[in-house]
């Protein structure tokens, strides 16, 4: 489908004097339960979570630790080896993210990483543009990898880290373990890919901030004492946030883009806040995780329908459901399911809605990913003849409710 350009008439266009105006519809639709009440008790007996306010009251809760994410992996460490901060709770865990809050604020991104997004954009748009077609995937993929290395600080890795990256975080997932064939390759394969992406991009950018630091993330890992390994882990960590879900998240952004002229309309017409926006809504609707589990150390009181109050046991699984929070009309407003640009939501609700999660454990690349998704977005559209030749497929990994959309080609006018 041919991208429409900001002049088509139609529909779309900016907000005009505080009016509302609707566009389309989700487009990634997840095998998870019927809409129903707030806070339910699933056959296998964990909590399932769908009501805004309940979830928001999960995320914020002092007494939930994280559940889900591979973090049972992860507590089977040595206890000499300090967690990745994604499996932290706690004061360590709030300071740990009070300390590296400066690498992530508003102000930081635009000065910082505005550059680096801009030329990351333009060589892939070149290729593109010298090429004629390329897989929209590739694309996002290549610049989320080059904005998450500067802020990371994986700045001198050897050729070849896509490759390296897309086998750490492959498409299918195997359970490791001794007890089959299956189980050991697995197995086998995990470790053969940590030990690729220490050796070729880890270590040497470790090497490099040993002789003299530099303003990012592993400078400051250093800082702290972390050796070698927690900073492989800490790494990979937020290469799964910033890599990975932002590829995800440009691809359906793309994708509703390219599947709804009036939209494009719109998004091409406003100026960068109001093509945020837009990004805001379709992000609350497509949300690439889907499910964020915690798990309850205390006992937990969760609001229900009207003045109903549930209350979670100590030790029990609660999985928010955010396809469905993010739909919550008594938070998010009319037409919950229409994309809304600027629709006013309850009190204290970002525009995402829970799509970066809460509390403790929110998302700190939230402005990273809003802007890099914004700056390639307007130069993909911006270019001559952009048409979608085939639409993406879609997959799901079933422990988060995530989206992966593969296979979509573009294809643009090249010069004569």
């Amino acid at each position: 489908m041919a991208a429409r350009s900001a002049s088509s008439s139609g529909y779309g266009g900016p907000l005009v004097d505080g009016e509302d105006r609707d566009y389309g519809r989700r487009r990634i639709e997840r095998e998870t339960p019927a809409a129903g009440c707030p806070v339910s008790r699933a056959a296998d007996g964990s909590w399932q979570v769908r009501g805004y306010d309940a979830a928001r009251t999960v995320l914020r809760s002092t007494t939930t630790v994280q559940a889900g994410l591979g973090v049972e992996t992860v507590e089977n460490l040595p206890s000499r080896i300090r967690r990745p901060v994604l499996y932290r709770d706690g004061p360590e865990h709030r300071e740990h993210r009070r300390q590296t809050a400066r690498f992530f604020t508003p102000r930081r991104v635009d000065q910082h990483y505005r550059d680096v997004m801009g030329r990351a954009t333009r060589t892939q748009l070149d290729q593109l543009a010298a090429t004629g077609r390329a897989a929209l995937s590739d694309l996002a993929f290549n610049v989320a990898i080059d904005v998450a290395c500067a802020v990371i600080g994986l700045t001198e890795s050897r050729p070849g880290i896509k490759q390296r990256l897309e086998r750490f975080f492959p498409e299918e997932f195997g359970t490791p373990g001794l007890r089959s064939l299956h189980g050991i390759y697995w197995m086998v394969r995990q470790n053969t890919n940590w030990l690729r992406v220490h050796l070729g991009d880890v270590r040497p950018a470790v090497r490099a901030r040993r002789h003299s630091r530099r303003d990012d993330l592993i400078s400051h890992l250093l800082d702290e004492g972390c050796s070698t390994t927690e900073i492989l882990g800490e790494c990979l960590t937020f290469a799964a946030a910033g890599m990975v879900t932002t590829r995800e998240f440009i691809s359906a952004a793309a994708w509703h883009l390219f599947s709804d002229a009036e939209l494009l309309t719109h998004y091409q017409a406003a100026d960068e806040p109001g093509r945020i926006a837009v990004l805001h809504e379709i992000l609350r609707l497509d949300p690439v995780i889907g499910r964020l589990s915690r798990r309850t150390t205390g006992p937990l009181d969760l609001p229900g329908n009207g003045d109903e109050t549930l209350t979670v046991p100590t030790g029990e699984r609660i999985d928010i459901l955010l396809d469905h929070t993010n739909l919550d009309e008594r938070t998010v407003g009319a037409r919950p399911q229409r994309i809304r640009p600027g629709r006013a939501m309850g009190e204290g609700v970002g525009p995402p809605g829970l799509s970066f999660g809460d509390g403790p454990h929110k998302c700190p690349g939230m402005h990273i990913a809003l802007l890099e998704t914004d700056i390639f977005l307007s130069g993909l559209f911006a270019l001559p003849g952009l048409r979608m030749a085939t639409p993406p497929t879609i997959s799901f990994i079933d422990g988060i409710g995530s989206y992966e959309l593969r296979h979509c080609l573009v294809e643009v006018d090249t010069a004569p």
